[in-house]
């Protein structure tokens, strides 16, 4: 008969889930969807239609946008975009942004 195993000590659920993450090296995999969701809900649908890839790789997100018009006005904002999205995710994730 096999008896289940316990930790000696108790943990919460999100304990439980950020070890399992840092074991399996899931946070820039779950990161990356986090700030894709952040984008798209920040700056609404209409961008939605501009927006062509995402990528995030070391704390920099690289945004190609089918619109250069758009991508010079976002630019000028960079950093206000950068906090609007940080809040968002309710850490200091994103450090730089790219548009491409």
């Amino acid at each position: 008969m096999m008896k289940n195993k316990r930790a000696s000590e108790e943990q919460s659920m999100k304990d439980l889930m950020d070890i399992f993450k840092q074991k399996h090296k899931l946070n820039p995999g779950l990161d990356k969807v986090d700030v894709e969701k952040a984008w798209m809900n920040e700056l609404g649908p209409a961008m939605k239609n501009y927006t062509d890839t995402i990528r995030f790789k070391n704390n920099i997100l690289t945004v190609h946008l089918s619109s250069s018009t758009l991508r010079e006005e976002l630019s000028y904002g960079k950093a206000k975009i950068i906090k609007r999205l940080n809040e968002s995710l309710g850490r200091e994730l994103i450090q730089k942004i790219i548009l491409r």
